[in-house]
């Protein structure tokens, strides 16, 4: 497909519109979809694959090998300046007195209420400059309205950076292809800078999949034609050659294997830390001396107790599809007795585990594992749930960490 091509090569997905941006990687990922079967949607502002024509087998390539992601709809928001980590400070409910230069923390951006606005990794570049690397939400204008009603000297900008994601157990021998065995010393949610003939990158050890993974996040990405980004995507394809690499979209059965949160449906400005309940007890920090935007209201939810909580299910009946192929276009009703009493946020057929899995916001009364439910499905009918232990599969996340 050339570049203004009126007719947008994929089958299920947004007519291509001038005020939608289009990565400065999507024209390298177009090359390869099957445009038959291939499904783009809208995710911050930016075009996104939602998979390439096969689902299920972009899972296995994940799972078995080495794949390319193009995540440029990670939005950075660059704080800097001298109060640069007491501004982010202000956003997260983690202390940061404990994020490193060059470390990545995982994190929430709450609300005054402690909703969740976003659920963001932070990257700390220097004493005083990070990067909020942001899924589906409009942080940088929450930073710029905090920033404009403050007195901290900082800068709230969005710097021209293009992640991708390469994630797969033969992700480590792709990297020290091209950067050499040294990359391989790169700890886990740790980050260096480097060059690579004219590339300037910030590598990260981090994904959104808990297999080994890398994010490459390319600077001055969209100059020039975008000529920068596309230069990095056909190195990290040549070098995966060898490999069997394979573009693939960022996969939704892996991510509910593994519980990870997708912002807009197992969370949202209506979910606060607490009810979440992954396992992420050090994501809030009430004991730490700064304060933060939501800390009064967390501390009420932590002592009176949340009133809902995030479940992992199992569920009877047939495949449930792979989340992005259009079968869950919604959140679920979930029912006990007869009465709706919360909904299934998530759900797919895992193909390693062979049954339908997801998650639910139930009452927390309801949360016990065994609890069963009955969800309403508007193709497969009713379906049987329980409530299981969460997440479905490397709760430890040993092979992220590899």
């Amino acid at each position: 497909m050339s570049r203004g091509t009126s007719v947008p090569p994929w089958t299920s997905g947004p007519t291509r519109y001038a005020r939608i941006a289009e990565s400065p990687y999507f024209q390298r990922a177009l090359r390869h979809i099957d445009p038959d079967r291939a499904a783009v949607a809208v995710y911050n502002h930016m075009y996104q694959l939602l998979h390439y024509g096969d689902p299920v087998a972009e899972y296995w390539a994940l799972v078995e090998g080495v794949t390319l992601w193009d995540v440029a709809n990670e939005r950075q928001v660059e704080i800097s300046g001298p109060d640069a980590r007491r501004f982010v400070q202000q956003l997260v409910p983690r202390d940061m007195l404990q994020c490193q230069v060059a470390q990545c923390k995982y994190t929430f951006i709450t609300n005054r209420s402690g909703g969740i606005i976003a659920d963001p990794v932070l990257l700390r570049l220097a004493e005083d400059r990070f990067w909020v690397s942001t899924a589906d939400a409009d942080v940088h204008l929450w930073c710029q309205g905090l920033a404009a009603n403050g007195s901290l000297d900082v800068n709230i900008s969005r710097p021209d950076v293009a992640p991708v994601q390469i994630q797969g157990p033969k992700a480590k021998a792709v990297m020290a292809d091209i950067f050499g065995s040294a990359i391989l010393d790169l700890g886990y949610y740790r980050l260096t800078e480097t060059t690579y003939e004219d590339l300037h990158l910030v590598i990260s050890r981090t994904g959104w999949s808990t297999e080994v993974g890398y994010e490459v996040y390319v600077t001055d990405a969209s100059a020039n034609g975008n000529a920068k980004a596309e230069k990095w995507w056909d190195i990290v394809m040549a070098a995966g050659e060898d490999h069997g690499i394979r573009p693939i979209a960022p996969n939704h059965v892996r991510r509910i294997e593994a519980g990870i949160l997708a912002h807009g449906c197992d969370i949202s400005e209506q979910t606060n830390p607490f009810e979440v309940d992954m396992g992420y007890g050090w994501m809030v920090d009430l004991d730490q001396p700064d304060d933060f935007i939501g800390k009064s209201a967390l501390r009420q939810i932590r002592d009176d107790g949340p009133e809902r909580r995030l479940v992992g299910v199992d569920l009877s009946g047939p495949d449930m599809g792979t989340f992005s192929d259009g079968r869950m276009p919604a959140k679920l009703p979930v029912s006990a007795a007869g009465a709706q009493v919360g909904e299934l946020t998530s759900a797919c057929w895992s193909p390693r585990l062979n049954r339908n899995i997801g998650y639910a916001m139930v009452p927390i009364e309801m949360a016990e594992l065994g609890t069963t439910f009955s969800v309403a499905h508007p193709e497969l009918g009713e379906l049987e749930a329980v409530a299981v232990p969460k997440p479905h599969w490397d709760p430890e996340r040993t092979a992220a960490k590899g």
